[in-house]
């Protein structure tokens, strides 16, 4: 017990200090704020495959020709969330940050978007019949899920340095009291964003001159790239869940914890898969936060409702049966806090070990099925809250139920031997 108190108070601090954390609590709720945008933009790439596609879609047969006209609506909204995830990300950031420092918060946002704009590319190249030309404009690198690490850290930058330039009062260029308000703040905030505006500019430029490429370009392969390649792997997959569930095992929230690092990176790979869908091409990033909700987590962190239908299969116990009656509606829609905690499955020496063990089995099942065409990864962002079964038909049909209903059964016997050691332990 003391080593297992030992863990636990090391598990709390780690988790302490990544809850207290500013800049990681603004990174999970800018995600958390987008996740309706993100759903749309990969309901609308489906919308093509299925709809107003000639050759997959509804549009392939006569009578409903038609409607491969809808088809540049269904892109355009793609294009409008999905595409410029990285502009709606630093907006967002920008809001929420701000609003935690106590500065403007619209003039903050705009004061990041322009700084992020002024460090990428800001020109596209454009073929036709044989010839090319550059002109000006965004491209696609610029403003997609590549910039997001970017994004995300000139943002909390430009927005902090942007709190501390606005409380000198030497900077603000003072107005008469006769002119209006709104007018006034713009000239009490107009050199801050001068410097701040002007030195990210130059910097950027200072950047490609040294380096030869944007700093875009730059962190996304040598940050954004690597980290995402290797979430995709076992290592990266099970490690991630293994490690969020050693938090839920010492009674905290490990979802809540790790949601600032997974969330962007499972972003960029659902964004992927939806340009690649587009693109004609097929998606490669099996592990998106559709996937954990169906999968690895299936009924809540932790399998937990393998858990359940493990204590109505084993268990002789009637206080942990009637919270498995409890718990068995909510963890069919992903909610596992009844059972997690009222039988409870946290700091418990018997049910901790299979609560943090199946994460790792759920893991390594779901990543075979991947790996050997099973299933295939997803451009459908799934819903939270969706049942289990409906969850896995919506993203991946009927092979993906299957998979799900094979990863519930692991979980059972993973389960299984500890709830009959339950049951010869005394109250």
């Amino acid at each position: 017990m003391s080593f297992a108190d030992s863990f636990a108070d090391k598990m709390s601090i780690i988790a302490e200090k990544v809850d207290g954390s500013k800049y990681l609590s603004v990174i999970k709720n800018t995600f958390s704020t987008l996740m309706p945008f993100i759903m749309i933009g990969s309901f609308a790439s489906l919308g093509n495959s299925l709809i107003t596609s000639t050759s997959t879609g509804l549009a392939q047969f006569e009578p409903l020709s038609f409607l491969a006209e809808l088809q540049p609506a269904f892109s355009a909204l793609n294009f409008a969330t999905m595409t410029i995830m990285s502009l709606s990300v630093v907006c967002v950031l920008a809001i929420l940050l701000a609003r935690k420092n106590q500065v403007n918060e619209i003039l903050s946002a705009m004061v990041a978007l322009s700084a992020y704009i002024s460090v990428v590319p800001q020109s596209v190249t454009v073929a036709v019949e044989g010839l090319t030309g550059t002109g000006s404009g965004l491209p696609t690198g610029s403003m997609d899920s590549s910039g997001l690490f970017i994004g995300m850290i000139l943002t909390i930058i430009v927005v902090e340095l942007f709190t501390k330039l606005c409380k000198y009062e030497r900077l603000k260029i003072k107005m008469p009291p006769q002119v209006p308000p709104a007018i006034a703040n713009s000239f009490n905030v107009l050199i801050p964003v001068v410097i701040i505006l002007f030195g990210v500019t130059i910097v950027g430029r200072i950047f490609v001159l040294a380096t030869g490429s944007y700093i875009n370009e730059f962190v996304y392969s040598i940050l954004q790239t690597p980290m995402e390649i290797f979430l995709q792997t076992p290592v990266g997959t099970i490690g991630l869940a293994v490690f969020s569930q050693l938090f839920w095992a010492v009674g905290i929230h490990g979802g809540l914890v790790i949601s600032a690092i997974r969330a962007p990176i499972m972003a960029s790979a659902l964004a992927a898969n939806v340009a690649a869908a587009e693109a004609g091409l097929a998606p490669t990033n099996a592990i998106t936060m559709s996937t954990w909700r169906a999968y690895i987590n299936i009924g809540g962190a932790g399998l937990v409702f393998s858990c359940v239908i493990a204590l109505f299969i084993a268990s002789k116990k009637q206080d942990q049966r009637a919270i498995a009656k409890l718990g068995l509606v909510p963890s069919i829609f992903s909610i596992s806090e009844p059972v997690s905690f009222g039988l409870p499955l946290v700091l418990n020496p018997v049910y901790a070990i299979p609560f943090v063990l199946s994460a790792g089995v759920s893991s390594i099942i779901t990543l075979i099925a991947f790996s050997i065409g099973f299933v295939t990864p997803n451009v459908i962002d799934v819903p939270y809250g969706l049942p289990i079964i409906v969850n896995a038909f919506l993203g991946w049909g009927i092979n993906g139920v299957i998979l799900q209903i094979i990863v519930i059964a692991a979980g059972v016997l993973t389960y299984l031997p500890f709830v009959l050691v339950s049951n010869r332990m005394k109250e």
